[in-house]
């Protein structure tokens, strides 16, 4: 047995200096390096070299793990100390930090060479000349070339430089000066320019850069058979690479598994799957057939969309003792993802791990991309730090696609650092990078940002394509700036990019958004004129523009067009154009469109149905929608949550109370339990109702049910609390569903807070502000954006200017709303002349005045009377492409109404029908008010003609001024029988 006595020691272990050292440089890597520098009187001169050894052999053993960070970590601690590798152990180093895919270390590695020995050997120039290249400093390697001593390898380098960033022109021209200097030309070099050209898709040039070498006494070899070959094979010309094949017998030049695999893929890539299969029973194969050649067999079926045929070859290929590597395992991948079984590809993922293949980069951002267009985002991240764990070198693709993913998934800071990581990996982006940065900017809306995209891609020569310019004018469009928009499309034309139904689309939607209708109609017109056909989408916009401007005549002459085109109308369309002839009031077309989209879909299902009811409940047709759901019964579908939830909430609308709580009896008896939407949806209308008991029923029923309150459930009911303006009942409510298990976060101090402020109760606000800052929750823009609007509304101007300062001192930046809650808060104390400090303040934040600003600004000044500078804001508004709202038409027609300009009220009034802006009540009162002064009766009839169609009802001053004016001797009973006609349920008096 051993001891249990504890060895001691009469003086402490040593441990040996090159451990001791290193040790006490990593755990002293942030200290003065002079501290660090002492560990090397503990190295002896004659040991020195050991210890280099000994740190080039570790620094190899982290590059082979893909350890960068560590190994770039050892190599410092290593000068540090002052070793000095021999010269064969620096060459060794810069080989393995270049073909690692370490680049940047490259050049720290080989200007440390330079400062300890001198000068370097024509191989180590050749590694950093390849490195400058592998980072596309093409320039800088070539003034490296004609700085020190080289050789043939030196310029075949730089010639594949050239060509790796597609400029083999300019390789061909480097020959000259590689000739001159007496560098002597060989295959490589031929090689090299060859596939060059074909990566181009030049063959042509290729193939006479092969003649031009053949002339000169270098002839082809398998390498540039090869090469010619593969460049035939992806130009889809495998005619003339199965020719090739006959010239290399002739030429006695015996194919290899190379050629061979080549041609397979060109007949795979073309679908001619027969004869690939042929050239595998070639009679004059003398060798065996690998992984390569089965792996692209499998990767074509999953490209055809043949899964069961890819894996019975993966089978095959297993039992022939061919094992698969990781290309055969990520091509199946990619076809399971393809057809949609995204599980099945990430089961097999996992199971490479359990056969010993590792997967790569590509099989990550295989999976990655799929994952992201099925919206489980979170496993992205998921991927990413797996990938990092494993020292997993990422390519430009994959930097790609997690920055996609991140994007999609709102995470914009990682996003963004996923560029930055690919710049300072030296990987120059290409248009799809740029396209998803762009992309993801702008559906962010970071516009400056995709514009500097945009621009930055420009600079860097990347050819702009639709893709990036498509989503800039999305961004565009969504803020507003259709000016920017249309640009855009003028400068796709200069640089002859065709636009795409996409383009044109987002154009066409916008434009109708802001009631540019006209301008919308003649881009379509161009877009059928450039033989770009029109989808159900645009055509859909181009009838809900006509829909909302009441011209529903020409909205149906926009689906017979798509009858006529052979389009069927879909869903989407004819539910438009069922809301079209409900908001119309002619609810006996709209019937029949029901009619027609209940025939037109052979079975529909508990989803359509549902539709049809929401709609036909939202157009106040309950009695039609009860039918449906009659329909719905004998059709033997079974109801499901939605179906009730909508119906409950359509009686609660309508306050039918009672009958919403039989729906609610029916569903239990059907053994549907109320789910957290309808519990919802009860809370609400009690809460608005003001039967404040029977909401908090609802909500203990809730509690019992097991539903805990979210952040939405929180907002709707506090918003529904809010219409008593109690705010004992909106804390009474909040402080239930905590109790309820809602969890306090920001989301719903912010709720709470806003709620308050929105009543004007900004000293309740205050206190909830206090108590979230107890609780260690710190206030965002929501919050202080909230409070500003808080004091806006109880009319207290100058604390909004308070919160705004408090909110700068907080160190948290306001945003566009912000600025405009304050110049509101000016507008409605008549201190709009104060608004130039805010536009200052605003605009060195970066921050463009938008469509809110403009109507702010106008108002405000069109209150205190100043109606001409109303004007030259409304004119810069429409230089800036805004569209003016109606409220903003009225506040200025108003301003000119009561300063007498009669005819600049007219010309707005001409120019809101030619916008398409609608006009309300308000606006028809002050036409009314104009054509009465001017005694116009058939103006003033048309008007209220006008009103009647529309459903709008003249105000009672409107009416009395109409009286007063019309109303006198001989028009007084002509008068009145007008307006009794058409207003038979006002009371005139």
């Amino acid at each position: 047995m051993r001891s249990s006595k504890k060895v001691k020691f009469l003086f402490p272990p040593k441990r040996p200096p090159f451990f001791s050292c290193y040790s006490s440089m990593r755990d002293h890597s942030n200290q003065p390096q002079s501290l660090t520098l002492n560990a090397q009187s503990q190295i002896l001169p004659s040991k020195s070299h050991l210890y280099a050894s000994f740190f080039c052999t570790l620094i190899e053993t982290y590059l082979l793990c893909a350890r960068f960070s560590q190994a770039a970590e050892a190599f410092a601690s290593m000068r540090s100390f002052g070793l000095n590798p021999r010269l064969h152990s620096w060459n060794r180093l810069l080989y393995k930090f270049n073909s690692s895919g370490f680049v940047p270390q490259v050049q720290i590695v080989y200007s440390e060479l330079l400062k300890c020995h001198g000068k370097a050997s024509v191989f180590s120039h050749n590694v950093m000349i390849h490195a400058l290249c592998k980072m596309g400093l093409v320039e800088k390697a070539l003034h490296l070339l004609r700085e020190v001593q080289t050789d043939t390898v030196s310029y075949n380098t730089i010639i594949w430089g050239f060509c790796e960033y597609g400029m083999p022109e300019s390789a061909m021209t480097f020959l000259a000066e590689m000739l001159k200097k007496g560098a002597g030309l060989n295959k490589f070099s031929c090689n090299i320019l060859a596939k060059g050209f074909c990566q181009l898709g030049l063959l042509e040039d290729a193939e006479s850069v092969m003649e031009m070498f053949v002339r000169g006494g270098i002839h082809k070899d398998i390498v540039g058979f090869n090469t010619m070959i593969d460049g035939y094979c992806k130009l889809r010309s495998v005619s003339c690479a199965a020719f090739l094949l006959g010239s290399m017998k002739d030429e006695e030049i015996i194919p290899d598994i190379v050629t061979y695999n080549e041609l397979i893929s060109g007949f795979c890539r073309i679908g001619e799957f027969d004869m690939a299969k042929n050239l595998m029973s070639d009679n004059g194969v003398n060798f065996e057939f690998n992984v390569v050649t089965y792996t692209t067999f499998v990767a074509a079926y999953c490209k055809q969309g043949w899964i069961e045929e890819a894996f019975f070859l993966f089978e095959e290929m297993i039992q022939r003792g061919i094992l698969p590597d990781v290309v055969a395992y990520t091509s199946l991948m990619n076809g399971l993802c393809r057809s949609g079984e995204l599980s099945k590809a990430c089961a097999l993922f996992r199971e490479m791990e359990t056969v010993g293949v590792v997967p790569n980069h590509v099989s990550y951002s295989s999976l990655v991309d799929s994952l992201c267009k099925a919206g489980r985002l979170r496993e992205v991240s998921f991927l990413f730090r797996e990938m990092i764990v494993r020292g997993i070198a990422m390519d430009l693709v994959s930097y790609t696609a997690f920055m996609d993913g991140f994007f999609k998934a709102g995470k914009v800071d990682e996003a963004e650092k996923m560029f930055q990581m690919m710049l300072s990996c030296h990987l120059l982006p290409n248009c799809i990078s740029y396209s998803v940065l762009i992309d993801g900017r702008c559906k962010v809306g970071d516009i400056v940002g995709a514009e500097l995209a945009l621009l930055e891609m420009q600079r860097r020569f990347v050819n702009t394509n639709v893709v990036a310019y498509s989503s800039i004018v999305n961004g565009y469009v969504k803020k507003g700036m259709l000016i920017n928009a249309l640009g855009i499309l003028k400068k796709m034309r200069e640089e002859n990019i065709c636009p795409n139904g996409v383009v044109y689309a987002t154009l066409i939607d916008g434009l109708s958004k802001f009631r540019k209708h006209e301008e919308a109609f003649g881009l379509y017109r161009e877009m059928i004129k450039e033989g770009i056909e029109a989808n159900n989408f645009v055509h859909d916009i181009l009838f809900n523009a006509l829909r909302r401007s009441g011209r529903m005549k020409e909205a149906q002459g926009i689906f017979g067009k798509m009858i006529v085109q052979g389009q069927l109308n879909d869903h989407v369309n004819l539910t438009s154009a069922m809301d079209g002839f409900f908001e119309m009031r002619d609810e006996s077309a709209a019937l029949e469109v029901v009619q027609e989209l209940m025939e037109g879909n052979s079975s529909p299902d508990v989803v359509v149905y549902n539709d049809y009811i929401y709609r036909l409940h939202k157009a106040g047709k309950s009695r039609e929608a009860k039918s449906i759901i009659n329909l719905m019964k004998t059709t033997g579908l079974s109801f499901d949550h939605a179906t009730h939830n909508i119906t409950i909430g359509a009686y609660c609308r309508e306050g039918k109370y009672d009958k919403a709580f039989e729906i609610l009896g029916e569903m239990k008896s059907l053994g549907l339990n109320p789910n957290i939407i309808t519990y919802e949806t009860l809370i609400t209308s009690m809460c608005e109702l003001g039967d404040i008991g029977k909401g908090m029923d609802f909500l203990n029923e809730m509690a019992l049910a097991g539903f805990c309150p979210n952040p939405s459930t929180h907002k709707k009911v506090l918003q529904a609390c809010s219409k008593q303006r109690r705010a004992d009942l909106i804390l009474q409510f909040h402080q239930k569903m905590v109790e309820m298990g809602l969890v306090l976060n920001i989301t719903v101090y912010n709720t709470l807070i806003h709620t308050l402020c929105s009543l004007g109760m900004t000293k309740k606000a205050a206190a909830v502000l206090g108590e979230m800052l107890e609780r260690g929750i710190f206030s965002d823009r929501i919050t202080f954006n909230s409070l500003i609007t808080g004091h806006l509304n109880s009319g207290h101007v100058d604390k909004s200017f308070d919160v705004y300062s408090q909110m700068l001192l907080h160190g948290v930046f306001p945003n566009i709303t912000t600025y405009n809650r304050l110049l509101a808060c000016l507008s409605r104390a008549g201190r709009i002349t104060e608004a130039d400090e805010i536009i200052n303040e605003m605009e060195k934040r970066g921050f463009a005045p938008n469509c809110v600003t403009y109507t702010l600004l106008l108002s405000g000044y069109a209150k205190r009377g100043d109606v001409m500078q109303a004007k030259r804001l409304y004119d810069k508004m429409m230089e800036k492409g805004f569209i003016p709202a109606v409220g903003t038409y009225n506040v200025l027609m108003s301003g000119f109404l009561k300063a007498g300009m009669v005819k600049q009220v007219l010309r707005l009034w001409n120019e809101m029908q030619w916008r398409g802006v609608s006009p309300n009540c308000s606006t028809y009162d002050m036409l009314i008010m104009v054509w009465s002064k001017e005694r116009n009766r058939l103006e003033v009839e048309n008007l209220l003609k006008e009103m009647k169609r529309k459903k709008l009802v003249p105000s009672e001053s409107s009416l009395r001024l109409i009286c007063q004016t019309f109303a006198r001797v001989e028009k007084k009973k002509e008068a009145l029988v007008s307006l009794r006609r058409l207003y038979q349920w006002k009371k005139v008096r």
